[in-house]
């Protein structure tokens, strides 16, 4: 009963973000400020319970939201023919970036870290 409650709790979130966005004209989509709306409500943990149990819902059935994508690949056969070798390049090329990033915040933070663990003890 918790992940039913936990998943009207997601899509009314996802609406009210929806409707926010149409409302007022903004440029983020309805779901990014219903994520949003989401994580401010996430902070009262009476209602972290259902939205976990949903979560954990969705996770295990994760697979099966692949289908569609699947689909969608197929039906474009074409496409991806003539644009798979740049779309392999842009990939590639992205995930080598993104892991420089974080490679470089982690090694900027880990000094940081390492400062503060070593200033709870004593003195040098």
């Amino acid at each position: 009963m918790d992940a039913l409650r936990g998943l009207a709790l997601l899509l009314l979130c996802q609406s009210a973000g929806e409707v926010t966005a149409r409302g007022f004209d903004l440029p983020l989509p309805g779901p990014v400020l219903g994520m949003l709306l989401m994580l401010a409500l996430l902070a009262w943990p009476a209602l972290r319970t259902p939205v976990g149990a949903a979560a954990d819902a969705v996770l295990s059935h994760l697979s099966l939201l692949f289908v569609p994508v699947g689909v969608g690949v197929v039906t474009h056969l074409a496409l991806l023919g003539e644009y798979g070798g740049r779309l392999t390049l842009v990939l590639l090329l992205s995930t080598l970036v993104g892991l420089a990033v974080t490679a470089l915040t982690l090694r900027a933070l880990l000094p940081a870290a390492a400062a503060d663990a070593g200033h709870g003890a004593s003195a040098p």
